[in-house]
Parts: structure tokens; C-alpha cells; sequence
């Protein structure tokens, strides 16, 4: 009979004299500031690694004598006293004023914001890539402005997946539990001092949700878990894995998302004034919210007009097939009693979510788009790309002018600022985390000389390349490799310092990034990387998502390279990508490479974190890049695809522009050293780079101008459609508007084309046919611009209004403009009417326009 394993855990008694400890590893506060983190790491170094840096985790496994030690030590007592006085400091601060986050007046408004997924650190690990690690910013940064905001999102009891590659470089992907206790969340309860459940419906069932909380300094993180023994089976595990399942398991989870988390923030007594939703897994809750109004007697497009006027929603995904979306019987399955609920028709509800690319399927962006009336991308580039891809929402307007905009993302800096810089700007500038977003301070920078600056990146290198080589050492020996082959595949990182070029490349592995773009001229790159003079190393990292079979492939493809004898130890792949090792790569290389096919790049914030280190970005002028690079602070390969070649073409030639760029450029930087100890050209850049690029892409100003630009505006929206009657009377204009827009045509009855002197005045009219319309509702519109390759090019144009005249006849309205040019030359004007309600929250939403 085999002997059976017993458990037995024995936790260590917390010293009074350090018993804040235990407020300090509940609150993600930690994740960014790191005199927190070093209070833990300083007690016992190796086992804080095993922990995966978690501190509650810690607090359990950490041995007595090593606590009873440090609460007689005066040294570790200051830090410690230090460490508590920022936390409640930290806390005790006022939220500010509007004036104090960006331009303007009043307070703000609560602000809740639901995400799938959430990346604050390694230690937590509820997220997948850049998306969650973007909501994580987020909420640091809110949390550092003192703005009045919560989120929502779901708590995975297995988390994303932990990666690892095996000898024939196949990705494999092991779930790990995460036991709650190990976690920096605790119960949510009301004010009565009850647990929170709440509970919502899933098809045929009832499924009850408990709600826990994680505090993000300032901000708290309301996460909803399914795992109630109450439950049955199968919805215990709905929220066990994030992205895992088929198409129930998600379509599941984004109705606990969605609908839970707004039942979630009424059980706390929490009532947002404005609702942002992350991506479209969340856009549920814009049912739940319209609901919750058509049971108070609302009628449902009211209700809708109420709910979306207060809605802001991001689209991350640049490409189709990555948006979410179910089809008929499904949504049929889990919906149809909401229609009746509603009091609408279920074919109205299905259209919602209507999307050309399938129109059989409901498609959350749709509905996330239909529901809210604040959208933005994540770049300029990106903000252009979904207004294209989502012009069905409003058919008749050019997609340049449609309600998408750009708010860029950005990073936050104290969160991936490696050690080093960190406390050499606390010696020179002590103020630096105050002024993030001021371009002029950052000149601070040019007063650290040369040799300093060079000596503070290498230091940060040779932590990198300590820790790639006990990764590589510890994944080769696992995988059964040789001891000579280990030692080949780590012979340029081993001892010593390096002082070879490092260039990094790690994000998520999908084919739009084409990690092997550079590997498609083999014979070249192989003479660059075997030059005995300039060598260069490669660092690739990265997960794919477990059903992406090419995106595996591609991983695949890198491990055969990097074991191949011409490439070994000059190509490095590495498993277990995470925050942690994301932070060691940022930091540390020496350049960052970037290959997406242009323009799926929504915005590639892993280059925004590399530049605020210092580390010189060589990309494609894709997302975040075509508005950072100024040509001074990195190298930039300009898209073959916007000469409309063939996808193949433009990736050979842009491989060949890579490392063109990279024989000419990037290693000449690097290596030139012109009897110096350190090269001139490339301090030069990296100065340059973290000068330009932390004041412009940090999280702050991301987080200001969604307060500017969304959260203001949503809010006051809100306040307008909330007075009685306001929302169904615009509900009614819109819905008369539609009825009668087929109807209405317009025509020029004079000032059409013609000569006049500068300074003359010309009359244009415009004649509206009506149809049942009064003038009151439409605008008419001149244009000023130019025709450049049959298009019409109007971004610079002046725009007039055009007045009505006050002579109608019939269902006929005239409307004049009378105008005198301010230039000279010739120009081209166009002329158009779309209707118009002093309530809406777009001059374009509602899709309508008529061009003459």
C-alpha cells in the first residue's frame, strides 16, 4: 500500500513591532512601489523568488527567526517606518480637482471601468498581455491622481496559463491553481458587514457570484468568482480560467462580467456616473443597465440613449476575427428573456449586435459601439484603422469623421522604471514622479553626463543577462540538452560582463507580429550576428495562445533557429514569460525590436516601457511608434504596405529594410566607440528616447485626457439625458429623424462654381426637401479642401455653417450662406447636410449625411 502525503503548514507569528506588514502585501500598491517590495525581499532573497514575489505568500512561508530578527534591527525598522508612512500617506491624500488633472472645472465623476483581465504584477496573475497590463496602468494611475474610480473584472482561479517550451520547441501550457489565501484580495461586504453574493441568470439556471476586492492603492478592484458551492459544477467553473472554454465558457464569463459586475457595484451602493468598457468583453452590462431602467418604467431606446450617453468604450483589437461575437442560437440560448424583459423584439435585440463580417453572429464591439457614444482607439494609427473597420455603425459618414477617436496609450513609469534609474533620479531630481507629463523638465536628463549614463545601463544589462542565463540554463537542462550544448546555447552571456549588442523582442506570439520577419533573409542576418568585431544577440520571449496554432509555430520556428550551430547562443528563446521577466527585458537590452504587419499595431506599449528605460526602439511606424519617433530617439522602418504591394512583397522588402537599418545604424551606434569607453552615439539616443518618450506615453496623461476628452463629457451627458424627459425626447427625435431620412435630398440653387476677387462675396444656397422634417433638425455644411487621388482631402479645410434663409415653401427649406474668402487660389468645396440635436453627444452619431 503506497504511503500517503499529509499537509501541514506552519505560519510564522507576525512581531508586533512590524505587524503592517500584513497592510503593506494587501495592497497592489506594492506592485509600484518598490521600498514596499524590497521590505519582503530583504528578509529572505530566495525565497521571495519562490514566491513569485508575492507578498502575502511570503508572509506565510517566511521563517520566524528571520522576522523576529528584523523587528530588532534599527536599519530595517526605518525602512520599514518609511515604507508605512508613504502607505498612509499615500492614502490620506485628498482626490484633487478637476483643475489639478487636467483644464477645466468641477469635481469628477466616479468612474467605473470593466475589463476582462487585469495585469498589476506577476504576483496576481489575472491577466494575459497587453490589454490587461493596460488596464492595470490604468488603474495605478488613476489611483496616483486621486480620481474617484473602481473596476470590475473577474477573478480566475487558474489564471491566464504558465508557460513552458519543451526539446522540440513546442509550447506547453499548464494551468496552475492559485490558492485566494495566497492573493492580495479580501472578501467585499456591504455596509452591514454581510458577505456580498449576487446573483444573476444563465440560461435556464440561476449562478450565484461572490465579490471580492483587491486594493490598487486609491482604487479598488472588484473581481467576481463563480466558484460557490452552491453552484453547480459547471458554472463553479466558469471563472477558472481567463480566456479559457469554448464558446459558452466565454460567452458565460462576459455575462458575469458584464451584467454581475454592474449588479456587483449596486449591492456595494456604488452609482458611477460614468461606465467604461475596456474591449467588448464587458458590453453586457449595457443590457443590465438598460434593464434596470426599463423596470422603472423607461421604454427600451430611452433607456438606451440614457445608458450609452454615459458609456465610453476603448477597441484594442484591430483585426475582425478578433472581436468577440456568437451566433443566433446561442445568443437565443442565453438571451431570449431579456428581449421580453425589455420589451422589445428579439430580432431588435439581435441587431444590436449586427456586423457585416458575420451577419448571423452577435458581435460584442457592435454592441459595445450601438450602447455607448464616447469610442476611442489605442494610437492615432489604430484610432483610424477601427473607425474604418467599424464604419458600418454610421454608413453614411466618412469613417475619418465617424465618433472613433485616438486617445494613445500609455505606460506607468514608477511601475517599470528599473531600480537603478529610479534611484539615480531620486539623487538629481526628487520630484521627477510629479512631473511626468512636462516635456520641458525632462531636459533634466542632459545634465547626467555620458560615462554615468553608460555605466547605469550597463549595470541594468548585466542584470538581464544574469538572469537570461539562469532561465536558459535551468530550460535547456530540464529539456535534456547536453551540458556542452547548455553551454554554447549561454556562452556569450555567461561570465563577466557582456558587452555585446543586445537587441529583445517579447510580446504575445500571433502571426500580425511576425517574430521571423528578420529570419526571412537567413544568409544576411547570419553575417551580422557572426561579425567577430560587432556580434549581436537576439532575445525572443513570449506566449501564444494556446488554441493559435500558427502563432505556436512561430515559436516553434525561433527554437529550431536558436539551437541550429550557426545560431546558437546568438539566437536566445525564452519560456515563462510574465511581468517579471518583461520588466528584466525592458530595462535591460539594449534595443528594442518591433515587426508588426502594418497597421495591426493598435498601439505596442512594450516599446513605450522599453524608451522610458532608455532602451532605443527600432520599429516599424506602426501604433504608439509613428507618433514617438521624431528621428533622434530611435530607427524607424517606414510600411511597404502603404504602397499597396502584395502582403509578401512588403514583408521581404521590409526585412530588408530592418536590417539594412540595423548593419548601417544600430550596430555602428552600438559599437563605435571612438577611443572611448562607452558609445557616444547610442547614449545619445537613449537620452533622447527616455527624454521624448516618458514625458508623452507615461499613464497619466493617458489617464487626463480620458477625463478630458470622455470621462467629462460622458458625465455631463449623463446629467443632461438624467433630467426628466430629456432621454425619450431624444429617443424621438432619432427615431423620427430615421423614419424620414430616406426622404430628404437637397440640391444647390446657386453659387455653384465661378470667379470672385479676394475679399468678394459669394452666396451659395441649398434647397432641403424636408419630408416631414422642420429645418431646426439639419445642419448644412461647407467644406473647404482639396481633391488629392480622387479623394477628398478636408482635414485642414475651413468649415462654415450654413444659415437658414427663412424662406420655406412647402416641405422645402432654403438655406444661404453668404461668404467672403480669406485666401487667394484655388480651392474646392463640398456641401453637405446631416441632421442635428443640441442633446446629442456627437454631431455625426446618428450615421446620416447627404452629400451635394
Amino acid at each position: 500500500m503506497a504511503a500517503t502525503d499529509f499537509s501541514l503548514e506552519v505560519k510564522p507569528r507576525v512581531p508586533a513591532a512590524l505587524a503592517r506588514l500584513h497592510d503593506l502585501a494587501n495592497d497592489l500598491l506594492y506592485s509600484w512601489h518598490r521600498p514596499i517590495r524590497e521590505l519582503f525581499f530583504s528578509l529572505d532573497t530566495e525565497l521571495w523568488k519562490t514566491c513569485n514575489h508575492s507578498p502575502k505568500l511570503f508572509l506565510r512561508r517566511v521563517e520566524q527567526g528571520k522576522l523576529e530578527a528584523a523587528a530588532a534591527d534599527p536599519e530595517y525598522l526605518e525602512k520599514y517606518h518609511a515604507a508605512v508612512g508613504f502607505y498612509d500617506d499615500y492614502h490620506s491624500r485628498s482626490a484633487p480637482t478637476q483643475n489639478e488633472v487636467q483644464e477645466g472645472a468641477g469635481d469628477l465623476p466616479l468612474v467605473a471601468y470593466f475589463c476582462a483581465e487585469f495585469g498589476f504584477h506577476e504576483s496576481f496573475p489575472i491577466y494575459s498581455g497587453g490589454l490587461g497590463i493596460l488596464a492595470g496602468d490604468h488603474c495605478k494611475a488613476a489611483s496616483d491622481m486621486g480620481i474617484p474610480f473602481v473596476a470590475v473584472g473577474l477573478l480566475y482561479h487558474q489564471g491566464y496559463f504558465n508557460q513552458t517550451i519543451d526539446s522540440r520547441g513546442r509550447q506547453i501550457s499548464l494551468g496552475v491553481n492559485q490558492p485566494f489565501v495566497n492573493l492580495p484580495i479580501a472578501l467585499a461586504w456591504d455596509n452591514k458587514g454581510k458577505e456580498i453574493h449576487v446573483e444573476i441568470e444563465i440560461a435556464d439556471r440561476k449562478v450565484q457570484l461572490r465579490v471580492w476586492r483587491a486594493a490598487v492603492g486609491r482604487v479598488s478592484l472588484y473581481l467576481l468568482d463563480s466558484d460557490l458551492p452552491v453552484n453547480i459544477e459547471e458554472d463553479r467553473l466558469i471563472t477558472n480560467r481567463l480566456y479559457g472554454g469554448d464558446q459558452h465558457t466565454r460567452i458565460q464569463q462576459e455575462m458575469i462580467l458584464g451584467i454581475g459586475g454592474v449588479r456587483a457595484l449596486r449591492a456595494l451602493g456604488l452609482a458611477p456616473s460614468v461606465w467604461h468598457i475596456n474591449e467588448g468583453h464587458a458590453a453586457f452590462q449595457i443590457f443590465e443597465r438598460v434593464l434596470e431602467l426599463t423596470r422603472k418604467g423607461a421604454d427600451f431606446h430611452s433607456a438606451l440613449e440614457q445608458v450609452a450617453g454615459a458609456t465610453v468604450f476603448t477597441i484594442h483589437t484591430p483585426i475582425a476575427a478578433g472581436h468577440d461575437s456568437f451566433d443566433e442560437e446561442t445568443m437565443v440560448h442565453y438571451f431570449s428573456r431579456y428581449s421580453l424583459d425589455a420589451r422589445i423584439a428579439f430580432d431588435e435585440f439581435m441587431a444590436l449586435g449586427k456586423s457585416p463580417a458575420n451577419q448571423h453572429h452577435f458581435n460584442m464591439t457592435s454592441l459595445a459601439l450601438r450602447g455607448s457614444r464616447f469610442h476611442n482607439g489605442v494610437s492615432r494609427i489604430h484610432g483610424g484603422v477601427a473607425a474604418h473597420m467599424e464604419q458600418h455603425i454610421w454608413p453614411q459618414i466618412p469613417f475619418r469623421e465617424n465618433p472613433i477617436g485616438h486617445i494613445t496609450n500609455g505606460v506607468h513609469v514608477e511601475s517599470i522604471l528599473d531600480k537603478h534609474w529610479v534611484e539615480l533620479f531620486d539623487s538629481r531630481f526628487p520630484d521627477w514622479r510629479t512631473r511626468l507629463d512636462e516635456k520641458a523638465y525632462w531636459t533634466c536628463l542632459e545634465t547626467i553626463d555620458d560615462a554615468l549614463w553608460w555605466q547605469t545601463h550597463s549595470a541594468i544589462k548585466q542584470s538581464l543577462v544574469q538572469d537570461v542565463h539562469r532561465r536558459l540554463c535551468r530550460q535547456h537542462l530540464r529539456n535534456g540538452l547536453s551540458q556542452a550544448l547548455v553551454e554554447r546555447s549561454t556562452a556569450y552571456i555567461s561570465d563577466g560582463e557582456c558587452d555585446t549588442l543586445i537587441i529583445g523582442f517579447a510580446r504575445r506570439f500571433a502571426t500580425y507580429k511576425r517574430a521571423t520577419l528578420l529570419f526571412s533573409q537567413l544568409e544576411r542576418l547570419l553575417s551580422l550576428l557572426q561579425d567577430p568585431d560587432r556580434p549581436i544577440i537576439f532575445i525572443f520571449a513570449g506566449k501564444a495562445h494556446p488554441s493559435d496554432e500558427p502563432g505556436q509555430a512561430l515559436i516553434k520556428d525561433i527554437h529550431e533557429y536558436s539551437l541550429q550551430p550557426e545560431f546558437i547562443g546568438r539566437i536566445l528563446l525564452l519560456e515563462g514569460y510574465d511581468m517579471a521577466l518583461a520588466r528584466v527585458l525592458v530595462a535591460g537590452c539594449d534595443v528594442w525590436l518591433n515587426t508588426p504587419e502594418y497597421p495591426l499595431e493598435a498601439c505596442g506599449t512594450s516599446g513605450q516601457k522599453a524608451g522610458a528605460n532608455g532602451v532605443v526602439n527600432f520599429s516599424i511606424r506602426d501604433g504608439w511608434w509613428e507618433e514617438g519617433y521624431d528621428g533622434n530617439n530611435g530607427w524607424a522602418v517606414s510600411p511597404h504596405k502603404q504602397t499597396g504591394w502584395d502582403p509578401e512583397y512588403c514583408s521581404r522588402q521590409e526585412a530588408i529594410d530592418f536590417l539594412d537599418i540595423l548593419e548601417h545604424q544600430v550596430v555602428p551606434a552600438y559599437y563605435d566607440r571612438n577611443g572611448s569607453q562607452y558609445p557616444a552615439q547610442w547614449v545619445h539616443l537613449s537620452r533622447a528616447s527616455m527624454q521624448s518618450i516618458i514625458s508623452r506615453f507615461n499613464a497619466q496623461r493617458m489617464v487626463a485626457q480620458y477625463v478630458e476628452t470622455m470621462y467629462q463629457p460622458a458625465a455631463a451627458q449623463n446629467r443632461r439625458l438624467g433630467r426628466a424627459g430629456n432621454a425619450e425626447l431624444l429617443a424621438l427625435w432619432k427615431k423620427r429623424v430615421l423614419e424620414c431620412w430616406s426622404g430628404v435630398s437637397a440640391r444647390c440653387s446657386g453659387g455653384i462654381d465661378g470667379e470672385i476677387f479676394y475679399r468678394d462675396s459669394i452666396q451659395i444656397q441649398v434647397e432641403v426637401t424636408l419630408n416631414g422634417l422642420q429645418s431646426e433638425d439639419l445642419v448644412v455644411d461647407c467644406l473647404l479642401g482639396a481633391t488629392e487621388d480622387e479623394a477628398f482631402i478636408a482635414d485642414h479645410c475651413i468649415r462654415f455653417s450654413a444659415t437658414e434663409s427663412g424662406e420655406t415653401a412647402g416641405d422645402r427649406a432654403l438655406f444661404v450662406l453668404d461668404w467672403a474668402p480669406e485666401f487667394c487660389g484655388l480651392k474646392n468645396y463640398r456641401m453637405r447636410v446631416y441632421p442635428y440635436h443640441p442633446m446629442l453627444s456627437h454631431p455625426f452619431e446618428m450615421g446620416c449625411m447627404l452629400w451635394l
